[in-house]
């Protein structure tokens, strides 16, 4: 993860320089300040820092300035786009009494960055997010730490909203372990609920899906097969089974695919990472798979999609299924919601 400082003082260098020391284990650590103070290891502010922020802004994942809150405010004010993709601010004072989490404080991990720099320099955390300062279950911050997708901001805003007021009930297709955090209670009943789950159903009025990605995507296809068959191939088959795409975690398929322009286009545009497996790898794979005469014969495995989907994970959920001279499968790791 990239950290960038911005300071503008000699004692905000030597604040900035605590805090890089209690990060670098976790963060790629870059300081700037004025070029006068020839400090060695800092980067120069030789134009106006501003428009340093603005290069640097969609690449970084914490912005900290070691200076005034109004230097930052004013510097970062642009740039703010949304909640779910601008980075991380803290604002800490030159002497290190104060840290402020200033921006993106749940998803983009402001609030918990801000603590931990306190606690490194023995500074007092500022938090200002409601829920946190009522002691309350943050839901953006928790599905962002834990890797789970947020099916709706507009809905997660509206639980963040209600859960100041009242409990919020929740519900899983898989086990609940763990104390509840404060504002969560376990409900099939309510206006607004959280579920947890790979597949669309909502089962209150107002559903916030919390999903998992732990889903791994097996495809077998033909020579040729467009990237616009093959993603027409994962829609239809989990539109079938009620699947939410956004949990697929991983794409596989056997090795003689290496080269296939459609299936590394799909997966290069789905965001996904792609394995391939050898033809011995997947034939040692014991169980039950759909086995094919002709797929055995053309690739010297029964099956691609169901076993390459098995390769790594518990349990085959979709079997292969084709659609346009596409195969599908999927299979989840088996998962529990852990609090």
């Amino acid at each position: 993860m990239k950290a960038y400082f911005f300071t503008y003082t000699r004692q905000g260098i030597h604040t900035c320089q605590k805090i890089k020391a209690s990060l670098e284990s976790q963060w790629n650590c870059s300081i700037f300040a004025p070029e006068r103070f020839s400090v060695e290891g800092i980067k120069f502010l030789n134009r106006d820092s501003r428009k340093i922020i603005r290069d640097l802004w969609r690449q970084a994942d914490a912005f900290i300035f070691v200076a005034a809150t109004g230097i930052a405010v004013r510097n970062i004010a642009p740039l703010i786009k949304d909640k779910t993709v601008d980075p991380a601010v803290v604002c800490v004072d030159v002497a290190g009494k104060y840290a402020i989490s200033l921006l993106s404080g749940h998803i983009g991990g402001g609030n918990r960055l801000t603590k931990q720099i306190a606690q490194a320099i023995g500074a007092l955390p500022i938090i200002t997010t409601a829920t946190d300062i009522n002691r309350r279950f943050a839901v953006d911050e928790w599905a962002q730490e834990q890797g789970y997708v947020i099916s709706s901001m507009q809905i997660a805003k509206e639980i963040s909203a209600a859960i100041l007021e009242r409990d919020i009930p929740i519900q899983a297709e898989v086990p609940i372990s763990g104390a509840l955090p404060v504002g969560l209670i376990v409900a099939d009943k309510g206006p607004i609920g959280i579920s947890f789950s790979v597949y669309a159903h909502e089962p209150y009025p107002r559903t916030l899906r919390l999903i998992p990605k732990v889903l791994t995507l097996g495809i077998g296809c033909r020579k040729g097969a467009t990237a616009a068959q093959i993603e027409n191939a994962v829609k239809t088959t989990f539109h079938a089974h009620g699947l939410d795409v956004r949990a697929i975690q991983q794409v596989a398929s056997i090795d003689i695919k290496k080269k296939e322009a459609g299936l590394l286009s799909f997966c290069e545009s789905w965001g996904l990472p792609l394995t391939f497996y050898s033809a011995e790898q997947l034939s040692s794979l014991s169980g039950e798979f759909t086995a094919s005469t002709f797929v055995k014969q053309t690739t010297g495995v029964d099956n691609i999609c169901e076993r390459t989907a098995m390769m790594h994970d518990d349990k085959l959920l979709i079997p292969k299924t084709g659609v346009n001279g596409v195969t599908v499968a999927v299979a989840t790791k088996i998962w529990e919601v852990q609090f």
